[in-house]
């Protein structure tokens, strides 16, 4: 099943950023967008998880094209269907980690799993208050969030630039097992060409084309 469509994608800042940019993601598919800073990868993660409108082209989510979608619609896809982990954590800093998680797993409806919090090396350090936590803490706690709810489509930009290399490897095990067993989709961002050529495709961001090259 296709998740996301995106064809003829075109963004422009102060200049060209990208131009005619076509992708598809589907079901139990993962998908690495490789480039050099200043390239636009981010922008255009921005734009294929719908926080972004492209100067031009279409983005479609589960067959639809979210150009022609009720506010109301696309605000609910948002929150149920697509997950997003940012290289900032984005978490609620008057919480403890294990809060922000129980928010996600109220407003999704889903339980929190332990197993991953053991997984993510986190089971003791989840009580305390996320300004206590280090930097590799909170994006361990982001990640268990994102999951938590779900999401059919995880959007990942430079999930792993705050973990050392073998948390690293262990958290993109997670993400490779969770797309396989949800029927989910991933869209990862990262300077790490190692870490992309894990996925089933490699798309490199260059001279504002975005070509395959895995």
């Amino acid at each position: 099943m296709n998740l996301l469509s995106a064809k003829n994608i075109s963004h422009t800042f102060e200049y060209e950023l990208f131009s005619d940019i076509s992708l598809d993601l589907e079901e139990k598919e993962s998908i690495a967008i490789i480039g050099m800073s200043g390239s636009g990868k981010s922008t255009l993660l921005n734009i294929l998880s719908t926080l972004l409108i492209p100067n031009n082209g279409s983005v479609s989510l589960f067959g639809k094209d979210t150009a022609t979608m009720s506010k109301k619609r696309l605000a609910q896809i948002k929150r149920d269907e697509l997950g997003l982990v940012f290289q900032s954590h984005y978490l609620f800093k008057g919480f403890s980690g294990m809060e922000n998680l129980e928010v996600a797993a109220i407003l999704s409806k889903q339980d929190i799993d332990e197993e991953l919090l053991r997984r993510l090396n986190i089971s003791e350090a989840i009580n305390q208050k996320v300004t206590e936590l280090s930097g590799g803490q909170q994006q361990r706690v982001s990640i268990a969030r994102v999951l938590t709810k779900q999401p059919r489509i995880l959007f990942v930009d430079e999930p792993t630039g705050n973990l050392d290399n073998i948390t690293a490897n262990e958290v993109m095990d997670i993400f490779f097992e969770y797309i396989d067993k949800k029927n989910a989709g991933m869209i990862l961002v990262t300077h790490d060409e190692e870490l992309a050529y894990k996925c089933h495709k490699v798309f490199k961001l260059e001279n504002r084309e975005l070509v395959e090259v895995k």
